[in-house]
């Protein structure tokens, strides 16, 4: 009913490993399956019998929750029950759900551990922790927050760790908290998504760029910060362009109402900071434009997996001025080509 024909490599690799109870930490590239290798992992392994919380999924966004429970509607034929438990929303509105009993909880960590920490989400029946983008979820800021989580869930626990893009690091980190995990990993060289063509055009001071991009429009842009969106986004609404904008310090219901608007193509374009350049999946989108060159370069796979989802076509485009060269390590970095734009570039879209 839900469309799912044939599994993705990484499907075929992993689900069957994570049914059996075994910790897996698993990368391939972005728009290859990856949040379906886990949720229907998860929905598997649930005894729907037991309304108490089963199986907690963690990411890095609200958005990326509330995707992630809106995926495991998979399991709506046997009656599960998921709760987003993200910040940003009332927390009685959390604590009433969670008292009515969820089979599965996927959520922000912040707002996760505030619910253990209340006692709100009870941790006794959790069989099995998904960290989802779980770089980020183990990376400064979010690592200490993940950690708390996992030192109230039951010693037993399965761990699952899902990522486009799992540092050395990352790797060496999960030796603390999983116990003979199986890896599933994508060499670094396959990682730049086929299908996907990168270019670059060469702006020579940063004021041109807007009008640069005035010539792309109807496209996604990354942005590095949240005044640059701001700033970018006045910009081409002067010049008389409908766009939409997001990033961190948005009211969540003010993203839940952008998100909905660019999925339904109510709004075409959309100017982001890297708040949502990690799992968000929507399939229309062809062409991503980094008006700023991302900062480290795995966000660089993170962001251009906007495109070429699930085997389609897309393209990314990449403003630089004097910073040539970091783009050029990317390319390296990742065993891919990026070439000058050419002047035919809406042909091969």
């Amino acid at each position: 009913a839900y469309g799912f024909e044939e599994p993705f490599a990484i499907q075929q690799r992993a689900i069957k490993l994570i049914i059996q109870g075994r910790n897996v930490i698993a990368q391939s590239q972005p728009g290859t399956g990856k949040t379906a290798t886990f949720r229907i992992s998860v929905l598997q392994c649930l005894d729907i019998q037991v309304r108490e919380p089963q199986a907690l999924i963690l990411a890095p966004t609200r958005e990326l929750a509330v995707q992630i429970r809106a995926l495991l509607t998979l399991g709506h034929y046997v009656n599960v029950q998921c709760h987003a438990c993200i910040g940003g929303t009332h927390v009685g509105e959390d604590i009433r759900t969670l008292d009515h009993g969820q089979h599965v909880v996927a959520g922000s960590p912040g707002r996760v551990f505030d619910m253990i920490w209340h006692r709100s989400l009870r941790t006794h029946s959790i069989k099995m922790l998904v960290l989802d983008e779980a770089d980020e979820m183990l990376n400064q800021g979010f690592g200490t927050l993940s950690f708390n989580v996992y030192r109230y869930l039951p010693p037993a626990t399965q761990v699952v760790l899902i990522s486009a893009t799992l540092p050395h690091e990352i790797l060496e980190m999960t030796n603390k908290f999983m116990t003979d995990p199986i890896r599933i990993l994508v060499k670094r060289d396959e990682l730049t998504l086929e299908g996907i063509k990168h270019f670059f055009v060469a702006v020579e001071r940063e004021e041109w760029k807007c009008d640069t991009l005035c010539d792309f429009y109807d496209t996604l842009t990354i942005t590095n910060t949240r005044r640059k969106v701001d700033w970018l986004t006045e910009k081409m609404r002067e010049a008389n362009f409908t766009v939409s904008s997001v990033h961190g310090d948005m009211a969540q219901k003010e993203r839940e109402s952008i998100m909905k608007e660019f999925r339904s193509g109510a709004s075409r374009v959309l100017i982001s900071t890297d708040v949502w350049a990690r799992g968000l999946d929507i399939l229309q989108v062809s062409l991503i434009i980094n008006y700023d060159l991302p900062n480290n370069q795995e966000l660089y796979i993170h962001r251009i997996g906007w495109s070429g989802r699930c085997g389609r076509k897309g393209m990314a485009i990449n403003f630089v001025k004097s910073d040539i060269h970091i783009l050029r390590d990317t390319a390296q970095y990742y065993s891919t080509q990026v070439d000058e734009m050419p002047v035919n570039v809406a042909d091969l879209l």
